[in-house]
C-alpha cells in the first residue's frame, strides 16, 4: 500500500476521535514546522522515528549524460532524514 497525504489523514483518523480536517490541519502544521526548522539550520529529532537536518553539500563537476560536457555543480544545503535504530529494526522485522 501506497501512501499519501490524504490516505495518511485518512489512517489517523481511524485511530483518533479527531475529524478529517483536524487531522490535516495537524499533519500540515507539522511539515511546516520541520520544514521551517530544517530550512534554518536546526536538528529535528522524533524518538522512535528519526532525525530531520539540513546537510552540506560540497561543489562538485559532474558530466552531462546527454552531452558528455562536464557540469560544475556549487555547493549547497540539502535536506537529510536519517531512521533511529528503533525504525530500521521495525522496517526490517
Amino acid at each position: 500500500m501506497n501512501l499519501n497525504k490524504g490516505t495518511l489523514v485518512d489512517a489517523v483518523v481511524e485511530n483518533v476521535d479527531y475529524s478529517k480536517k483536524e487531522v490535516a490541519a495537524v499533519i500540515d502544521a507539522l511539515i511546516e514546522t520541520i520544514t521551517e526548522a530544517v530550512s534554518n539550520g536546526d536538528k529535528v529529532t522524533l524518538f522512535g522515528f528519526g532525525t530531520f537536518e539540513s546537510v552540506k553539500r560540497e561543489a562538485r563537476t559532474c558530466r552531462n549524460p546527454q552531452t558528455g560536457a562536464n557540469v560544475t555543480v556549487p555547493a549547497r544545503n540539502v535536506p537529510k532524514f536519517k531512521a533511529s535504530k528503533t525504525f530500521k529494526e521495525l522496517v526490517n522485522n
